[in-house]
């Protein structure tokens, strides 16, 4: 196997640390960029070459770390507390983009989302479409674009108002089937796209877990999980749910966005636009993944 250099934005997040430990297992060379310092460490024992990068809005940064690798993993870090999500999404989006095209890198796997294929009404999936469309005009790199499904880790944000009330909250609708992903899933897709580098163009990947679930069946079997079998999910409004955003600490126009994301995933306008085949789908099962849910949930009680 011939040895690859990659730059993995995000390496210290839920897909990028997975993702920078397969590739390095692979006998790969790694230059793991992040935020948390803790997490580079560990990278770094591992073999990986760390950048502690606190803002990815900085172009020349990138650049002078993407000199010389055979692909990127390009990745938008989440910025709840931003006061514009869209500016800021934008900003680091198009500081990729220059350090790219800087150093002429010719392959790049782009995390997106299924519902990037929607021009209006889905919140700060927005920004991951006009990235998608920032890339498509490297004329010379090749993107795929992951576009993949809710992540199932989001569930861990029921967590607290569980604590607290003792019910499940959301403003989905329960009985709508999401077509949730696990990221350690995403992160070993991800990696089979990056170590193959066989994609062309520009094209976009639909990837989601094995089967669609439902908020009902999410409380049903995560509070069975947790040793709270009774556990059932109640939908909030918009409004109310908005509200608990901003009092967990997410900006007021972010929430917002999230809102208008909600209301068109109630609407069932957020879905794959590929056939699911099994090359599709993560190997993740819900009730697998709810041995995550209760640790993060003993963590917290």
């Amino acid at each position: 196997m011939v040895n690859k250099v990659y730059a993995i934005l995000g390496a210290t997040g839920k897909i990028g640390f997975p993702l920078t430990e397969k590739l390095l297992q692979l006998g790969h060379t790694v230059k793991a960029i992040g935020r948390d310092q803790g997490k580079l460490e560990a990278l770094k024992e591992k073999g990986a070459q760390v950048f502690v990068v606190n803002d990815f809005e900085d172009a020349n940064i990138l650049s002078d770390i993407f000199q010389e690798v055979d692909a990127v993993f390009s990745f938008i870090p989440p910025g709840y507390t931003e006061n514009d999500y869209g500016i800021y999404q934008d900003k680091v989006g198009k500081a990729i983009k220059a350090a790219i095209e800087k150093n002429d890198v010719r392959h790049v796997v782009n995390l997106s989302s299924i519902g990037a294929d929607l021009a209006d009404k889905i919140g700060p999936i927005k920004g991951l479409r006009r990235h998608e469309t920032r890339l498509n005009s490297l004329h010379k790199t090749h993107v795929l674009h992951l576009r993949a499904g809710s992540f199932m880790e989001n569930l861990f944000m029921s967590i607290p108002l569980i604590i607290k009330n003792g019910i499940f909250e959301g403003a989905l609708f329960g009985h709508l089937r999401i077509p949730m992903v696990a990221t350690k899933d995403i992160a070993e897709k991800a990696a089979y796209f990056l170590t193959r580098l066989d994609f062309k163009g520009h094209t976009v990947f639909d990837f989601v877990g094995p089967r669609a679930f439902t908020y009902t069946e999410a409380a049903r079997i995560l509070g069975k999980a947790i040793g709270k079998p009774g556990l059932k999910y109640v939908e909030f409004t918009y409004l109310d749910a908005e509200k608990a955003m901003v009092k967990s600490g997410i900006a007021p126009s972010t929430a917002r966005l999230m809102m208008e994301l909600y209301e068109t995933i109630n609407d069932g306008a957020i879905k794959p636009t590929q056939k699911i085949t099994p090359e599709h789908q993560g190997t993740t099962t819900l009730e697998e993944f709810a041995a995550s849910f209760v640790q993060v949930f003993k963590e917290m009680e």
